[in-house]
């Protein structure tokens, strides 16, 4: 017979039913030290063999408590968790541990009870987690499908000839916190001087998808007139006179009849997005370093100060474009701006059936 050396219960009885059948000979301390036990034990195993012989070898163990909770109560705590209190004729807009708890144990549907603990161990299973709500538009604009489609197709089959453009702001002189490297308990300040003397500005950004370029120019306001320029710009970087693309929204000042009338001359199309579809243009997620880097934990004291240093960065990072902090940023406002999970830039995917 194999030997074994683990103390559980058949591990035992097979040790010690080969001594008391056989007749090895061996003495119960000795039965004790090669299964790793203690002698009374040892006696117990034996003893039992002898009364229920091999179906000692498959002993019932006690178990513990049992259950309180089914599968279906499970799969109803959690629809009830995702449901709006106000559904169920609730008071309140959002459910507590507490407050979930006393309606689960007091409602017309399914009565279940179970403890705050226990509540949160299902819910953590179940993949339900406490998080803030989050906002969205529906784009109305009629043509959705169809600006979407052609901003994907530009991006997939012409990036090195697909440029993007928008503009960024308002940018004003005023302190702005964020975030930076102080020694312990001692942090940055920044004065609270919010008299805006200098009035805004808007920063007109290009950027190039195929070489991930981005440039522009400080203007004072939004005009056809600051868009045509920025749209000439974009021309120059292929002087070649093919077809290039330029993805913008629908801002009245980006599509007037003079605008129109130039993209036609020089062979640049428009690719308008949808209303309400900001997150369909590809340089609005390199805004949010520009915000990162320049705007935030900052204090400039006028126009001409934020212009240069704005200047700099983008200096900078068209240097350093795969520098892991920018892209991280870049990360994070794409996640902000983009009204629609689980897909790129254009058309969301069709979902199977």
């Amino acid at each position: 017979m194999k030997r074994a050396y683990r103390s559980s219960g058949s591990c035992i009885v097979a040790a010690c039913s080969g001594c008391a059948r056989i007749g090895w000979g061996n003495t119960v301390p000795v039965i004790a030290r090669l299964v790793v036990t203690s002698e009374d034990r040892v006696r117990e195993m034996i003893h039992r063999f002898n009364d229920l012989g091999m179906r000692s070898l498959d002993p019932q163990w006690a178990g513990g408590r049992p259950r309180q909770t089914t599968t279906d109560d499970e799969a109803f705590i959690v629809a009830t968790a995702r449901t709006r209190p106000e559904k169920l004729d609730q008071p309140f807009t959002r459910w507590s541990i507490g407050k979930l708890v006393d309606y689960l144990a007091d409602n017309s549907d399914r009565v279940v009870t179970v403890g705050r603990e226990q509540l949160r161990l299902v819910l953590k299973t179940n993949g339900i987690t406490f998080q803030r709500t989050k906002t969205w538009k529906e784009s109305n604009d009629p043509d959705r499908g169809a600006k979407l489609d052609r901003i994907e197709h530009v991006l997939e089959h012409h990036p090195d000839r697909t440029f993007a453009f928008d503009e960024f702001g308002p940018l004003s002189i005023r302190p702005v916190g964020g975030s930076c490297w102080a020694a312990k308990s001692h942090p940055k300040r920044q004065p609270a001087n919010y008299n805006k003397l200098h009035g805004v500005r808007q920063f007109h950004g290009c950027y190039s998808i195929g070489d991930d370029e981005l440039w522009g120019v400080v203007r004072n306001h939004k005009s056809a007139a600051n868009t045509l320029a920025a749209l000439k710009s974009i021309r120059a970087r292929r002087p070649d006179g093919d077809q290039i693309y330029v993805i913008l929204d629908n801002l009245s000042a980006h599509k007037g009849t003079k605008i129109r009338a130039w993209a036609n001359r020089h062979h640049v199309e428009l690719c308008f997005t949808p209303t309400y579809s900001s997150w369909a243009n590809p340089i609005e997620a390199h805004f949010g370093p520009l915000r990162d880097f320049v705007l935030n934990n900052s204090n400039h004291p006028n126009h001409v100060v934020l212009t240069r240093r704005l200047d700099a960065h983008l200096r900078w990072r068209n240097a350093n474009a795969r520098a892991p902090e920018l892209l991280a940023a870049q990360r994070r406002e794409r996640a902000r701006v983009r009204a629609e999970k689980g897909h790129r830039w254009g058309r969301p995917a069709t979902q199977a059936a």
